[in-house]
């Protein structure tokens, strides 16, 4: 009775061992299984994100490198610019003013701009020429003596206290003027003179 009883009591407990084995197996496969799904997951989680910052990086660089680019050119050419407005400044500047400084230019050119003012000089107009405040005893008794000759109509000379050199003309009713200042000239031989001064000093480019 008491060998049977044991053999039982042997028997349940090996199989409630054994049970237990292949129970605690099984959770040991399934715990290793999700643990090789979740490293595998986070490796490609991982690599993803390492492939990002390497892309993210040589974009980065590669648009460095381009802006820089584009800045080192636009500074090139920002100072090609001024270099070639300083020179074209100061030869135009120099020229004009000499040019203008002188009297008998002057009255030569007030003349010829005075006889070519009108297509029809057989019309009356009174006319009014702006001339240099500091030029205005020798300007204006030279225009008053020679230049009022050629006009079918009057003559008005008024000094300009800021005009340097130069004049301006026009009908004496202010409906319009023609302006022949310093500024003027230097601003038409500027544009004419630029490009050649760029293709002198950097050929062309």
């Amino acid at each position: 009775m008491d060998n049977k009883l044991q053999e039982l009591t042997g028997k349940i407990y090996s199989e409630g061992v054994e049970k237990a084995k292949i129970e605690a197996d099984s959770i040991i496969g399934t715990a290793k299984k999700t643990a090789e799904e979740t490293l595998s997951k986070a490796k490609a989680d991982a690599e993803k994100i390492i492939s990002d910052a390497k892309n993210s990086a040589a974009e980065i660089i590669n648009n460095g490198r381009t802006e820089m680019k584009m800045s080192v050119n636009q500074s090139v050419s920002d100072v090609k610019q001024k270099i070639t407005d300083l020179i074209t400044t100061k030869v135009v500047s120099e020229a004009v003013k000499n040019t203008l400084s002188d009297k008998d230019f002057m009255k030569k050119i007030i003349e010829i701009s005075v006889k070519n003012f009108f297509s029809d000089p057989s019309k009356g107009m009174d006319l009014e020429v702006s001339i240099p405040a500091e030029h205005r005893t020798e300007l204006e008794n030279h225009l008053k003596s020679g230049v009022r000759t050629l006009l079918n109509g009057g003559l008005n000379i008024v000094p300009d206290a800021n005009m340097e050199n130069g004049f301006k003309i026009g009908p004496a009713d202010g409906s319009y003027k023609l302006s022949f200042t310093e500024k003027d000239f230097e601003n038409f031989f500027k544009k004419y003179m630029r490009p050649k001064t760029a293709e002198m000093l950097f050929g062309g480019k």
